[in-house]
């Protein structure tokens, strides 16, 4: 049986790495994505951040 704090890293590291990579192609800093391991807020932080932050790598000149 693996002990509780190594299935909350393997939970942690399943979501980490997919958000490495989304901020990554989003143009911001990858490494914002390590705010899933602070307890409480984290989580609800890096989402907030995706979804109200520019994104450097958006062209907002579309259709102009």
């Amino acid at each position: 049986m693996v002990p509780e704090f190594m299935q909350v890293v393997i939970v942690g590291l399943m979501i980490l790495i997919p958000l490495f990579f989304i901020y990554k192609k989003a143009g911001l800093n990858p490494w914002w994505s390590t705010l899933v391991f602070v307890p409480g807020f984290g989580l609800l932080l890096i989402f907030l951040q995706l979804a109200f932050w520019v994104w450097p790598n958006v062209n907002t000149d579309q259709g102009r």
